[in-house]
C-alpha cells in the first residue's frame, strides 16, 4: 500500500500521537491541523502529511511554544520539513545544554552538602550559580548524618566564611582541571604523577573531615558507583571518574604499604 495515500480516522491519529480526540478537534478549530479529507458521511480523515504536521505541532508544544507561535513556525513558507527537523534538533541541543548545566550545579551542591556546607540560600545561589537548587540537601544528611565524617564536617564548616567557600570552590575547580589534563595527557593513574594528584584530592577532602587512605579508597569507589558524582567528573573529562578511582586506590596502597614498613 502507498503509505503517502493512506488515510487515518481521528481516533487512530489520537492513539498514535498520544493525545485526545478533543485536542485534535481543538487544533482543527485553530487551523493548526485541518484533516485533508472527509468521508461521505463527514468523518475526518488524516493523511501522512497531516501526521507529519501534527508531529511538528506536538514537538514545539513540548518545548513550551504557544499555539499561536507554533502556527507561525509551521506555516512559514520558507521552512520545509527538513528545515523544521534542523531547527528542532538545535532546540533540543540548547535544552540539553541547559539541563546539563542544571544537573552539574545540583551535583556540585550535593557533594558540598556531604561536606557540611552551611551558607544562606542567597550565598549558595551566588557561589553555585543561577541553577542552584536545594533539592538534595535532605538526602545528604539522611545518608551520612550518623557518621563521624559528617559530625567533623559540620563542626569545621560552621566556622567557614563565605570567602572560605568561594576559595574552596575555586581550588576544587582548579584541581579538577588538573585531573582532567592528566587524563587527556595519558598519565597513568598508578604513576607518581597520578598518585600525587590523588593525594591532592585527599587533602582537599581533609579540609572537611579526616580522610585516611581506606576512607579515600571507599570514596573513589562511590564516585564510580553513584552516577551523580560520576557525571560531575565526566563533564570535566570523559574517563576521569574511573581514572581518579584507580589513582586513589594506587595512592592508598602506597600509603598503607609505607605505614606497614
Amino acid at each position: 500500500m502507498d503509505q503517502s495515500r493512506e488515510q487515518y480516522p481521528v481516533g487512530r491519529v489520537a492513539e498514535l500521537a498520544g493525545v485526545t480526540v478533543r485536542t485534535l478537534h481543538h487544533y482543527e478549530h485553530l487551523g493548526l491541523l485541518v484533516p485533508s479529507a472527509r468521508t461521505g458521511a463527514g468523518y475526518r480523515r488524516y493523511s501522512a502529511a497531516d501526521l507529519d504536521r501534527l508531529r511538528h505541532v506536538l514537538f514545539y508544544r513540548e518545548l513550551g511554544f504557544t499555539l499561536d507561535e507554533i502556527a507561525t513556525l509551521i506555516d512559514d513558507p520558507a521552512v520545509d520539513t527538513t528545515a523544521h527537523l534542523r531547527r528542532q534538533r538545535e532546540l533540543l541541543l540548547q535544552r540539553t545544554d541547559r539541563l546539563t548545566r542544571m544537573v552539574a550545579a545540583v551535583d556540585k551542591e550535593l557533594e558540598a552538602r556531604t561536606m557540611g556546607i552551611d551558607l544562606s540560600s542567597e550565598e549558595k545561589f551566588e557561589i553555585f550559580g543561577p541553577t542552584y537548587s536545594e533539592g538534595y540537601e535532605q538526602e545528604a544528611q539522611e545518608r551520612w548524618g550518623d557518621t563521624e565524617m559528617w559530625r567533623q564536617s559540620q563542626a569545621r564548616t560552621s566556622r567557614f566564611t563565605k570567602q572560605d567557600w568561594i576559595g574552596i570552590k575555586e581550588a576544587t575547580d582548579a584541581l579538577n582541571a588538573r585531573l582532567g589534563q592528566a587524563v587527556a595527557a595519558g598519565v597513568a593513574p598508578d604513576t607518581d604523577a597520578g598518585m600525587a594528584l590523588a593525594e591532592e584530592h585527599r587533602d582537599s577532602i581533609a579540609v572537611f573531615y579526616d580522610c585516611p587512605p581506606a576512607m579515600h579508597r571507599n570514596l573513589g569507589d562511590m564516585y564510580v558507583a553513584d552516577e551523580r558524582f560520576a557525571r560531575g567528573y565526566e563533564e570535566v573529562t570523559p574517563g576521569l571518574t574511573a581514572w581518579l578511582r584507580d589513582a586513589i586506590h594506587a595512592n592508598a596502597d602506597r600509603l598503607e604499604a609505607a605505614d606497614r614498613a
